[in-house]
């Protein structure tokens, strides 16, 4: 292996491993607050962005960097949804969270 690409895959293991431990983080912690699912839509936007980019270079170090980070982006959006639909629950008094259907995740609509 070339030295570029070793710079790239280290940077690539350094940037979806940190970024899944804050996906851990908010999993862990039970909570999203000051989590705007804004961050989601613009880290979704961009790693498709450079995900096609990449392939289309064919530039494999930053194909699956970006596979890897649209992943944690989908798991991260889930979280949050999770996170507010609980929360939701919570204030209406005898409301069970449903099973199964993705809770709105901009605040102040339905799903």
């Amino acid at each position: 292996m070339a030295m570029p690409e070793v710079f790239g895959w280290t940077s690539s293991v350094i940037l979806v491993l940190t970024v899944a431990k804050q996906v851990h983080k908010q999993w862990r912690e039970g909570a999203s607050d000051g989590v705007s699912v804004w961050l989601f839509i613009g880290q979704l936007s961009a790693s498709s962005g450079f995900l096609i980019y990449s392939y289309l270079v064919r530039n494999w170090v930053f194909v699956v960097t970006n596979v890897l980070m649209l992943a944690n982006t989908f798991a991260g959006l889930y979280i949050l949804a999770h996170h507010r639909r609980r929360e939701a629950a919570r204030k209406t008094p005898g409301r069970a969270p449903q099973r199964g259907v993705m809770a709105a995740p901009f605040k102040g609509t339905s799903a």
